[in-house]
């Protein structure tokens, strides 16, 4: 048995029946060829930032460990192809970008994880989500041993999801992304806290890009907690979105209840505000807890069982349903 406490991010102190470091494509088709796909239990893991094992997993766990960086030339319309391998660490990547004079990653910076999860869950913070940077991608398919590229619109890209997470689930290993970067220097200061941080910061505008990364991770660190010190992943659930009518029909009984237009007929609410509305901030069960600064962080406070984690989530889930008459998915990937 081989232990996977320290690569989750909830540091649950599970095991895998064992691990093959994946450091270079041709591993996968061997891998392939020996029909290890076919016959085996197995999972895919990247960082571990956004996944709750809720017991020992009864399989093999093939490490992401695919590494490089490529600047790769410009687009017709003088965009910048950085082109990142799965196993490269989102955050790394978006200070090697800047390093480089790109933007575009700034307001997605401290993210935990692998660049792998990126294009999976869609990743998005403070204004931006990954899909206005993305290019392209390649995937190795284990049901025929090639090595597919995917596109924009053939990825699906919703709100933290993808079709990587749904139809293709278990059956593309991301093996690399590519992003169209500018380096214009324009930002996206939209999100309130950003102007407020960099004013505490005594920066004045025009801003550049890596002034508004020394603002988010300066918020992201002032609201989250650390996983190496406190075990989480970041936030457990998606914000729901929600009808107008419904959100108005709130809004009388919660005059309070932020919102954020999606469209027309859809508005987007915090989940956090629902869940610390309903009591839970800062509430504790055993080890397992919903973090003090932000509800919808969910913790282990040193030795939570994953089965202890969800047991909390369900209970906030019911909460928020019995008290709002809304659902709220969790964002992590539960496995067990």
């Amino acid at each position: 048995m081989y232990p996977l406490k320290d690569l989750h991010t909830f540091h649950c102190d599970v095991y895998a029946d064992s691990i093959i470091e994946i450091m270079d494509v041709s591993q996968l088709d061997e891998l392939f060829q020996d029909h290890f796909f076919k016959n085996t239990n197995w999972m895919f893991l990247g960082g571990g930032s956004n996944v709750l094992f809720l017991k020992n997993y009864e399989g093999t766990i093939l490490l992401n460990m695919l590494k490089g960086r490529d600047i790769l030339g410009e687009t017709s319309d003088g965009k910048t192809i950085l082109k990142v391998a799965s196993g490269e660490l989102w955050h790394d990547t978006v200070l090697y970008s800047l390093r480089h004079g790109l933007n575009g990653l700034e307001n997605l910076s401290l993210i935990p994880g692998t660049v792998g999860a990126a294009p999976m869950q869609n990743i998005g913070a403070y204004g931006v989500e990954f899909q206005e940077v993305f290019h392209s991608l390649q995937a190795f398919d284990i049901i025929t041993g090639e090595t597919r590229t995917f596109f924009k619109d053939e990825c699906r890209f919703g709100y933290r999801d993808s079709i990587f997470k749904n139809e293709f689930k278990g059956q593309m290993i991301i093996l690399s992304i590519q992003m169209h970067l500018k380096n214009d220097g324009y930002t996206n200061v939209d999100y309130g806290d950003i102007i407020k941080t960099l004013d505490g910061l005594g920066i004045e505008g025009p801003y550049l890009p890596g002034q508004i990364s020394d603002a988010i991770i300066s918020i992201r660190k002032s609201k989250l907690p650390d996983p190496d010190e406190l075990g989480n992943a970041g936030s457990f659930f998606k914000n729901p979105i929600i009808s107008i009518d419904h959100y108005n029909k709130l809004k009388i009984e919660f005059p309070d209840l932020p919102g954020y237009p999606v469209n027309n007929e859809s508005i987007k609410v915090p989940a956090g505000w629902l869940i610390e509305q309903c009591g839970f901030k800062g509430k504790r069960k055993g080890d397992a807890g919903s973090h003090a600064k932000q509800a919808l962080v969910l913790v282990n406070y040193g030795n939570a069982t994953g089965e202890e984690i969800l047991e909390l989530a369900e209970e906030i889930q019911l909460a928020v349903s019995e008290k709002f008459e809304i659902n709220i998915c969790p964002e992590v990937n539960i496995v067990g």
